[in-house]
């Protein structure tokens, strides 16, 4: 069986979310993930070639997790300075930290109605 890109694992974790959809943002090939049409993923391609996610996160946590792992964790541009925080998914990405990431960032963002649909699944 062939192996998934950092995207198509993206993809996966972030549509099982209640509501969650993709849509590709403007006129650029990068992804977005949404609820209620507002973004809580990104996962565009860096200048390399190499996949990324932003993604919304709680105060502070930002700051944490860049200086625990500059190689891993930075600050996105344009949405860095509103708390965003960006990880970079090559080499061998913690998923299950990845998908914490992304819960946190739906969960910031969806509606309290989604939050708890989550939480009883």
């Amino acid at each position: 069986m062939a192996r998934k890109t950092p995207v198509a694992r993206v993809r996966e974790i972030c549509l099982a979310l209640p509501e969650a959809h993709e849509q590709v943002f403007g006129g650029h090939t990068t992804p977005t993930f949404r609820v209620r049409d507002k973004i809580f993923v990104m996962a565009p391609e860096n200048d390399d070639g190499r996949t990324a996610i932003w993604c919304k996160a709680p105060p502070g946590a930002q700051g944490v997790l860049v200086g625990s792992d500059p190689d891993r964790f930075f600050a996105p541009p344009y949405v860095g300075p509103k708390g965003w925080i960006g990880m970079r998914l090559h080499g061998a990405p913690d998923w299950e930290l990845v998908r914490d990431l992304i819960v946190d960032s739906y969960r910031m963002t969806a509606p309290k109605r989604l939050v708890k649909q989550l939480d009883q699944a």
